[in-house]
């Protein structure tokens, strides 16, 4: 178990920091999918992927791992209304097909759950009573 753990975090911690690095690799696209009624749509690229690397970091360090956790869930939390947008307003989208605007709802669900995991300390070793 211990094995699958690890491997775990370190795949969700290498997603998170992969994806906040694209976003200045390619800020356009998140520009792109930004809704009209949030402002200052550059800083909040920029703000998003240095949040993501910076989660996605502080989950490999026990000391950090639920704090880190608990801002990865607030981050996919403070994502939805773009999501939301973007199923809204397919037609402005029409390389991503809408099934897969669908199943993003599921699939935050299941990476707020990942995170939420982080938070019951999963690492430290169960006390014998």
């Amino acid at each position: 178990m211990k094995t699958i753990t690890l491997v775990l975090k370190v795949l969700m911690a290498v997603f998170y920091l992969f994806s906040g690095v694209n976003h200045f690799r390619d800020p356009a696209f998140y520009l792109n999918i930004m809704p009209p009624y949030i402002p200052a749509h550059g800083a909040a690229v920029a703000l998003s992927g240095v949040a993501e690397v910076l989660l996605g970091t502080l989950l490999l360090w026990r000391r950090s791992r639920r704090l880190a956790a608990r801002g990865i869930i607030a981050m996919l939390i403070a994502f939805l209304p773009v999501h939301l947008h973007m199923l809204m307003h397919s037609s402005l989208y029409p390389e991503v097909p809408v099934l897969f605007l669908w199943l993003r709802f599921p699939m935050q669900a299941v990476l707020v759950l990942w995170a939420y995991w982080y938070t019951l300390d999963v690492d430290r070793p169960a006390r014998a009573e």
